[in-house]
């Protein structure tokens, strides 16, 4: 007997292209999230699967793949994005969702890049959003990374790993603020460093493994998580020179922060200085134990628990 789905996988026109959405259903009464994901350009839908699948749930949400990611990506591989384009197709899939779902608000939630579209969304656009979830949140870039690669150097001293060593020093100066593909392997090999040694998420054999089993996955749907941050180029550069500081620290929306407390991809001391300092009408921040940058991966039981007791929190006030 073929075992029914519990996802809808649609197409959709956003700024002129064709956008993928893939829509977890609950009830139809409950709140609607809407997930950003990360990258630039590394689509999260694949494990939506194994995130969603709980009886608990009180929510609908939504995954879609930006311009320049996943399934988007193959279906237009010559639309470059850059943060401007990225944030109209965000405007304009609220818009289409709040109509879909008769509502008049959505939730955010925005993973590692998605937070930083998340954020401004949330600013700039307090009329849409029901709520703010921020999860593996991004403030400055630079810092982050300046943070993250102290700690590691810190690490690799402390494992007296001579080759390692090594690597640090073929990097080099790091990081710089300029953003080309010379940067890009530098960065590249910070990550596969920071992964070793449980500072950031690791692209590693149980992680393939996991998007395999997606029920969404075929093998041209791999491309984009190769080629994922050369085609979203302009956005890294962008991204480089982020501070979401500048951006704000008033929300006229509750805002909430569910963080790794192992997470040194997005350092979490960074995100929570910005979390105290920041206003808004509703805050709390969640720090999800033994979890690092892929904070709903790494503690799915915990991850799950903030994000009903936040959307139950905010059930009386979507509309």
């Amino acid at each position: 007997m073929k075992k029914e789905k519990n996802y809808q996988e649609e197409y959709v026109s956003l700024s002129g292209i064709r956008h993928y959405l893939l829509h977890y259903p609950a009830k139809p009464e409950d709140p609607v999230l809407l997930f950003i994901h990360g990258g630039p350009g590394q689509s999260e839908a694949s494990l939506a699967y194994t995130v969603e699948a709980y009886s608990m749930r009180n929510y609908n949400i939504v995954y879609y793949d930006q311009r320049g990611a996943g399934k988007t990506y193959l279906k237009n591989k010559k639309a470059r994005p850059d943060t401007a384009l990225l944030k109209q197709d965000l405007l304009e899939l609220v818009l289409y969702l709040k109509k879909r779902y008769h509502r008049e608000k959505i939730g955010i939630l925005g993973h590692s890049w998605g937070s930083v579209l998340g954020s401004m969304f949330a600013l700039e656009h307090p009329e849409h959003t029901l709520l703010y979830i921020g999860c593996g949140q991004v403030v400055n870039l630079m810092e982050n990374e300046r943070t993250g690669y102290a700690k590691l150097k810190e690490a690799i001293e402390k494992a007296g790993d001579r080759k390692d060593l090594r690597k640090l020093a073929q990097i080099g100066e790091y990081p710089v603020s300029d953003f080309d593909m010379a940067v890009c392997r530098k960065m590249g090999m910070v990550r596969k460093l920071q992964g070793k040694y449980k500072l950031a998420a690791s692209f590693d054999k149980n992680m393939i493994k996991l998007i395999r089993r997606s029920p969404i996955m075929g093998i041209r749907d791999l491309l984009p998580l190769v080629t994922g941050m050369m085609v979203n180029m302009q956005v890294m550069k962008e991204l480089m020179a982020f501070d979401l500081r500048a951006h704000g620290l008033c929300y006229q929306v509750p805002v909430y922060y569910v963080l790794g407390e192992l997470d040194q991809q997005t350092p979490i001391e960074i995100s929570m200085q910005y979390f105290n300092e920041m206003k808004a009408p509703d805050k709390k921040l969640y720090l999800i134990s033994n979890a690092g940058h892929l904070t709903m991966i790494d503690n799915m039981d915990e991850y799950r628990r903030a994000v009903v007791e936040i959307v139950d929190a905010n059930r009386k006030e979507q509309g």
